[in-house]
């Protein structure tokens, strides 16, 4: 007989990480699978591949612009709420593209309800991850599963969603997101939420609209570049005017004793800033990464879906490898070493990528450079979530976590964008390698930026988050 109270106990550790890491992986999953499906998304919805990019960039800005205040949202309606609500409109979004008609339906569908979706669900997922594993060796373990599903989702995109396209098609694909989803629902049934939900905190409005209205021109304004350049710049200006605003705004009205969307003492503690900036080129790297290559192959190798993502299966496995090591890593070597040598490998995966491909017509030129790329990634996305979020109390990992997560996908969306708008303007061998090169010296930017990360404290160890009533200053 079921004990009665047993519905009401929370989830275990283990059914509950379950829960987390999945949900990071079928977003990350979502953000990659359909480059895959480029060829088919075009012919079926008669559309061209710059139409595909823009609805995989809509989907990624609309995850940044929306992710600080989906954090915040977490403080007020609870973690658990926001993580179930994301989740739901996310399993509608999927479906809707599921039946698409035309393009219009599927930037609704995949973009818009699966992008808010994603900005309500994520930032649980990460404060949830912290607030649940308090010292630092249960957390470097459970991060580094949750960051070894989403970077695996993210790199397997392109073969879960070769396989599902040419053995059914590409709309099967949504369906099989619904459908995890529905898997996630049923085991975060009992999830426990460490911290009640404050309905008495004040939500910015006005900072919300103003921080989601940068980002986006900013990609925008990117995304412009292969069309008219003057448009691009007045786009980047005005985004990051609206940006300047955003700070401001932020700065007075806590100044005046309100709560802004984002407080700006979050960007007084240098090692943060540090980890937040190589989070972004991490993510910059591997969607770009994935968007070019998969293209390339597709439009100028002519492979199909399924040829295509087994191609990716080494970035897959690179990743993999590295992630599910992170606690084992941590223990030895401080993050700062992990993130310098995951942008080296990652950067020279890229030169391998680039000479190999120039050199040789198999499809094998491809598995060297990106199984460095996977080691390389999956070797520095744990470090890096980890240093920024255990710089912060418990009082402050739901900014820090909308923070963490939107700084992430703006990585994607300019990876994407960026990347997807040098090879787009021209799909040729040359216009790969001038999106791979990009992506490599933006690496190196990466390198320099994890070079100022502190050398060492102990082994390597992240302090747990400073207690609730102590900001942290750097």
């Amino acid at each position: 007989m079921v004990d009665p109270a047993a519905r009401h106990r929370p989830a275990g550790p283990r059914r509950a990480l379950a829960a987390l890491a999945l949900a990071q992986f079928i977003c990350s999953f979502a953000g990659s699978n359909m480059n895959v499906m480029i060829n088919d998304i075009s012919e079926d919805l008669d559309t061209t591949v710059q139409g595909v990019q823009v609805v995989i960039t809509v989907f990624l800005v609309v995850m940044a612009a929306l992710m600080i205040p989906g954090g915040r949202l977490t403080d007020r309606y609870g973690r658990k709420r926001c993580f179930l609500t994301g989740l739901v409109i996310y399993a509608i979004g999927a479906l809707l593209s599921a039946a698409a008609p035309g393009l219009g339906v599927l930037i609704l569908g995949n973009s818009i309800l699966e992008g808010i979706g994603t900005a309500l669900l994520i930032p649980p997922v990460y404060i949830l991850t912290t607030l649940l594993n308090p010292d630092h060796a249960s957390r470097a373990r459970a991060f580094g599963i949750v960051m070894a599903l989403g970077g695996v989702g993210a790199a397997a995109g392109p073969l879960i969603g070769g396989l599902i396209t040419t053995g059914i098609g590409w709309r099967a694909a949504f369906v099989f997101q619904a459908l995890v989803i529905v898997v996630i629902i049923v085991l975060s049934r009992r999830l426990d939420d460490p911290l009640p939900p404050d309905p008495t905190r004040s939500f910015d409005v006005f900072g919300a609209v103003l921080s989601a209205a940068g980002l986006v021109l900013v990609v925008m304004g990117i995304l412009a570049a292969d069309n008219n350049i003057w448009l691009t710049i007045g786009l980047l200006v005005l985004g990051a005017g609206v940006l300047v605003w955003f700070f401001l705004s932020a700065r007075a009205r806590e100044a005046s004793g309100r709560e802004p969307l984002l407080s700006v003492s979050l960007f007084r503690d240098r090692v943060s800033n540090v980890g937040l900036i190589t989070q972004n080129i991490q993510w910059l790297i591997l969607m770009g990464t994935s968007f070019t290559v998969a293209a390339y192959l597709q439009t100028v190798r002519h492979y199909d879906a399924i040829q295509t993502g087994i191609v990716f299966t080494a970035a897959t496995l690179g990743l993999l490898f590295t992630s599910l090591s992170a606690e084992r890593l941590a223990r030895r070597k401080p993050p700062r070493t992990l993130i310098m040598t995951g942008f080296i490998a990652c950067d020279a995966g890229v030169a391998l990528l680039i000479a190999l491909a120039g050199a040789f017509s198999t499809a094998w030129a491809f598995v060297p450079g990106l199984l460095l790329i996977g080691l390389g990634l999956g070797l520095m996305l744990t470090p890096s979530v980890n240093v920024v979020q255990s710089q912060f109390p418990e009082k402050q990992q739901g900014e820090i976590s909308g923070l963490s997560r939107s700084v992430s996908n703006l990585g994607s969306s300019f990876g994407t964008a960026v990347a997807g708008t040098i090879l787009v303007s021209g799909l040729t061998t040359g216009a790969y390698a001038a999106a791979m090169i990009t992506l490599a010296v933006v690496g190196l930017g990466g390198l320099a930026a994890a070079a100022r990360l502190p050398r060492a404290e102990g082994a390597g160890s992240v302090p747990a988050p400073r207690g609730t009533d102590v900001y942290h200053k750097g």
